[in-house]
């Protein structure tokens, strides 16, 4: 067999295998769409049960630009409720190996993954840190009209360096309020954080936005009370939330 034909064979080949990951997706929203979600670069910020589900939906769907960022590995605790997570893997960086799902779902996507812990630029933690400045030196070359944020992290200080850098350069941005200490899907909404109610982290977000003269956020929320004071989480909140955030991703990408 010649170079030429081996090459001509193997280019058949792959391209037949990319087409048929998402010719589904294609036949519903069409090729020009499709296109449009394989051209957006994606940020997740936390990959947990939140982050982790929003990951999976979108590499699903056809997104295949992506930065990973969380500084976390993974522990036995994560098992009950994060899709990256399985007991051979315990012990890993959680962006890592959310890098190699994505991969093996898509192995055309582009994915960096960063773990290390997202601090402001005057913060005095220097080790395993990186800044929201840091992150986007990396993809200097990318406009921030092709990139989408989804906000996936507990730490409200580090919550709100992702969402001052996205309000003052007008980048799409989704942010994820609490998921954990409730039972009822049912209540989830996607909305402005000015318009949230019940759930503490949106009022606590929307105080700290509010000073830094933040008028609007897209944000996903509970109204559901606390069911208890613990950090207790069941299997499908997070997952539910996160495949709400992929929804609204995807919606906003092809729209």
């Amino acid at each position: 067999m010649s170079i030429e034909h081996f090459d001509i064979k193997y280019y058949i080949i792959y391209n037949f295998y990319m087409s048929e990951i998402f010719i589904r997706t294609e036949k519903l929203i069409g090729s020009d769409k499709l296109n449009k979600l394989s051209k957006k670069m994606v940020i997740i910020f936390g990959l947990g049960g939140v982050g982790g589900f929003t990951l999976e939906a979108l590499a699903r769907a056809g997104v295949k630009q992506f930065i990973l960022i969380d500084f976390d590995k993974i522990e036995e605790s994560n098992l009950n409720r994060q899709i990256i997570t399985n007991i051979n893997n315990i012990g890993k960086y959680k962006s890592e190996e959310a890098k190699l799902r994505v991969l093996s779902i898509n192995k055309n996507a582009s994915v960096i993954s960063i773990n290390k812990k997202l601090v402001s630029a005057n913060s005095n933690d220097i080790e395993n840190t990186i800044t929201i400045n840091e992150v986007f030196e990396l993809i200097n070359n990318v406009e921030y009209k092709d990139i989408f944020i989804v906000d996936a992290i507990d730490d409200k200080y580090a919550k709100l360096e992702i969402i001052k850098f996205a309000y003052q350069n007008n980048i799409n941005i989704i942010s994820c309020m609490g998921t954990a200490r409730k039972l009822n899907s049912s209540s989830f909404k996607i909305c402005d954080i000015y318009n949230t109610s019940v759930c503490p982290l949106a009022k606590i977000m929307r105080e700290m936005l509010r000073k830094e003269n933040i008028k609007k956020l897209t944000v996903l929320y509970s109204n559901e009370e606390p069911i208890i004071k613990e950090k207790g989480v069941i299997s499908y909140m997070p997952a539910i939330a996160g495949l709400m955030i992929a929804e609204y991703v995807i919606k906003k990408i092809i729209e």
